[in-house]
């Protein structure tokens, strides 16, 4: 009669389709069997459903909790349905052989004892093990395969369908139309934030039924899958997609322009705001950007000036909606694009690429402070120049939705404040002088405004 044991019991499915359990307790039945022929007395269960052992990174918290006890002395015998049930992991068998050896362990499978402290089972043990991650890594590699081919065929992924598409990739035109106006809104001087709050305000929720923040925003807009790119391992193939974009690739190459703008981080341009000029307005003294300050001024963070916001911000807009009115601004709007925005993003890119490494050069001692300069400023001004132009091209920002109004100056008002931020950013540069101490008067000239480039009347 074999001596007494405390056993316990490992139950593991790598995928349990229904969420019944049925195929552990198939295993639960064949391990009881096994340890009631051996008089072995249970003392507990570990069970990781629909957990897979061939990636070592996932958690299994079933298996954890049973290195635990063990490690606690719970167990001396240890009954599981198959040895690639326990691990698949060379280094896992290694430990559980080490405790067979060291600890006088007994493990046992349903096709017999699986005795590790024995140089006949731990060369079965091990050539088996080896057998099964053969296995997994062929599977791995043909479905890798499958998903490239998919992706050069310009074919949706499997998996998770999109917001927006079918898993096959027809719009689902309820879901479609979230898209497009986050990427509109976007387009138009939104932020992340403000579309999210906007969302929630009309009671809109996710197809999950969750709420909208400002990371599945962006998320949504990073997603070349929306401009019909195919990708594959996260990177655009360079392939069209077989399915029907929700915008065009020229708006998709603005919008990944303006996430990438350091200028959103550094100056926060772009990002939400409550009030028309907040980072907006300079500093007629040192040249800084005046940020909002106790809910109703302007303020230079170096103490030069505060003014309040209210009668400068009516000056601001009565002067757009004035310049609006004007035919011929009107007409130097209306000119069409003539280059496309995708190669320009790319340059963007790369050119911004280029002043990483030089600022790191600089940093890591490699070039002086003389050479930084003049580097930087030349990839500088190559870069505003790309700016620029990408702000030309898009056929989606506010002007452009101003002009195709009857009275474009009347629908300024009905713009969200982020497109009239944006449409007082492209137009002009408002700068802030002190008023006059005691004088209550509006002075338009402590307001003065130059006219942006091709916007100008000179």
């Amino acid at each position: 009669m074999q001596p007494s044991r405390r056993a316990a019991l490992y139950l593991r499915i790598s995928l349990d389709a229904t969420g019944e359990m049925l195929a552990i307790d198939r295993q639960r039945e064949d391990c009881l069997r096994i340890c009631d022929e051996r008089g072995w007395t249970i003392v507990g269960e570990f069970v990781d459903n629909s957990v897979s052992a061939s990636d070592e990174r996932k958690k299994r918290p079933g298996y954890d909790a049973l290195i635990s006890a063990y490690d606690a002395g719970s167990f001396d015998a240890l009954a599981c349905y198959d040895l690639d049930r326990l691990t698949r992991q060379p280094r896992q068998l290694e430990d559980w052989i080490d405790r067979a050896k060291t600890g006088q362990l007994v493990i046992v499978t349903a096709n017999g004892e699986a005795d590790l402290s024995t140089d006949g089972g731990m060369l079965f043990a091990r050539i088996k093990l080896a057998v099964a991650r053969g296995e997994v890594d062929r599977k791995s590699a043909r479905q890798k395969r499958a998903l490239q081919q998919r992706a050069d065929m310009g074919r949706p992924p499997l998996g998770v369908r999109l917001t927006g598409y079918t898993t096959t990739g027809e719009i689902v035109e309820s879901e479609a139309v979230l898209i497009r106006r986050i990427f509109e809104e976007f387009s138009h001087g939104e932020s992340l934030k403000g579309i999210a709050a906007r969302f929630e305000a009309e009671g809109i929720k996710t197809r999950r039924g969750g709420r909208w923040n400002y990371s599945s925003i962006s998320s949504i807009l990073r997603n070349p899958r929306y401009a019909g790119l195919a990708i594959y391992k996260g990177e655009v193939t360079g392939k069209p997609g077989n399915w029907e974009p929700l915008v065009s690739e020229d708006q998709f190459a603005l919008v990944q322009a303006r996430l990438a703008d350091p200028r959103r981080k550094t100056n926060k341009i772009g990002t939400h705001r409550r009030h028309l000029g907040s980072g907006l307005f300079l500093c007629c003294d040192c040249g800084s950007r005046i940020y909002a300050w106790s809910g109703n001024r302007y303020r230079c963070p170096n103490a030069c000036l505060v003014r309040s916001i209210a009668p400068v911000d009516a000056y601001v807009i009565s002067v757009i909606k004035a310049r609006l009115s004007l035919t011929d601004v009107l007409a130097r709007m209306r000119r069409a694009p003539a280059e496309s925005a995708t190669p320009l993003e790319a340059e963007s890119r790369a050119l911004r690429a280029r002043l990483e490494l030089i600022e790191n050069d600089y940093d890591a001692g490699h070039i002086d402070g003389r050479r930084y300069s003049v580097a930087t400023e030349k990839i500088r001004v190559e870069l505003q120049d790309i700016e620029r132009r990408l702000a030309a091209i898009s056929g989606t920002a506010p002007l452009v939705e101003l002009l195709s109004r009857p009275d474009p100056a009347a629908a300024f008002d009905d713009l969200t404040l982020m497109a009239q931020r944006t449409v007082l950013d492209s137009l002009m540069t408002v700068i802030l002088r002190p008023g006059k101490h005691g004088d209550r008067r509006f002075n338009p000239a402590t307001v003065p405004i130059h006219w942006n480039g091709a916007n100008s009347l000179a």
